[in-house]
């Protein structure tokens, strides 16, 4: 277990604590610190527009009312905030799928505790995108082969749905030059040329559409219909000692979802307050789909192209790592 913590946390683990609330006392054991009624719990979160209900669920006093304080840090992508959560300095994290059954499958004790994000299902009008540069002469998928492709993180959910959109295509998902690059970094990458395309979320999608990036292929439309995407979770152990605090988390988030799912305006305009894309281009931000319950035949989909991609040590355990 430390070796792999280690290994997750090696390269990825920079987290910047965004100015989201104080600590309030709470340590590395893992405790939530309780005051006045309130409970002080850690989010560890990607600053990309998946997350907008849990601002948005904060802006408008939800997570008060259930007895919550959030203080948020920021991560490049699910695969560093699971050793976060595992070792106690969050309480909750926001991971992507892959990177929960990658966790699972390694024996790290992770519990999902409610739905994330969904992909809207619809082919080019999603919020992730594979995307080139203007000009650029790939017009397909299958024509990655032998060039240098963006995911924020390797061997996970980005990495399936580039190699899936390829596969489907009819090119060789062996082929392609994947590399590591954080969200934010992408659309000034493929705009200068040190990448070919870009496996993209928004806001940079909206980014990169805006310096006049053409879409190729929806990648997490590619993986399953409706594709549950990412979910809020826990350690065991967290979830089977605190299982007031998670049970509030549970309903707070759900009800975040719900609001940020009916007042698509507000969930928009929240993105700019915790990431840097410009007023002008919010207009272009594809939001995606904030549903009650995961979907679990996609999630199954999703596991099938892990396997077969080679990234688990073992099946992983759905019936124990879903809610």
């Amino acid at each position: 277990m430390r070796r792999l913590l280690a290994g997750l946390v090696a390269g990825s683990f920079l987290l910047t604590t965004a100015a989201c609330g104080s600590s309030d006392g709470s340590g590395s054991s893992g405790k939530a610190a309780s005051s006045g009624g309130i409970t002080t719990v850690k989010l560890g979160l990607i600053p990309i527009v998946d997350v907008a209900p849990v601002y948005l669920g904060q802006k408008q006093g939800i997570y008060e009312k259930h007895g919550l304080k959030l203080t948020i840090s920021t991560a490049q992508g699910g695969a560093a905030i699971v050793p976060g959560v595992v070792s106690g300095q969050f309480q909750f994290g926001f991971s992507n799928v892959t990177s929960l059954m990658v966790a699972q499958s390694n024996d790290v004790p992770v519990k999902a505790v409610v739905n994330g994000i969904a992909s809207t299902g619809v082919k080019d009008k999603d919020f992730s995108a594979l995307l080139v540069k203007k000009g650029s002469p790939i017009k397909s998928p299958d024509q990655l082969e032998g060039k240098r492709v963006a995911v924020n993180t390797l061997k996970n959910i980005n990495e399936t749905a580039v190699r899936e959109s390829v596969r489907k295509a009819g090119g060789d998902p062996d082929k392609v030059k994947l590399v590591e690059l954080a969200f934010d970094q992408m659309p000034a990458a493929l705009d200068q040329g040190q990448i070919d395309a870009a496996c993209v979320v928004e806001p940079a999608a909206a980014s990169i559409r805006s310096q006049g990036g053409v879409e190729i292929a929806s990648p997490l439309v590619d993986i399953a219909p409706d594709l549950t995407v990412a979910m809020y979770f826990a350690s065991q152990q967290y979830t089977q000692q605190n299982p007031d605090v998670v049970k509030r988390f549970r309903e707070a988030t759900a009800e975040s979802l719900a609001y940020a799912e009916a007042h698509p305006d507000e969930a928009r305009a929240i993105v700019t307050t915790y990431t840097k894309i410009p007023a002008s281009v919010l207009e272009q931000v594809v939001l995606p789909k904030w549903p009650a319950e995961a979907n679990r035949s996609s999630i199954e989909a999703l596991m099938k192209l892990g396997e077969q991609d080679g990234l688990f040590k073992k099946t992983p355990d759905l019936d124990k790592l879903l809610p």
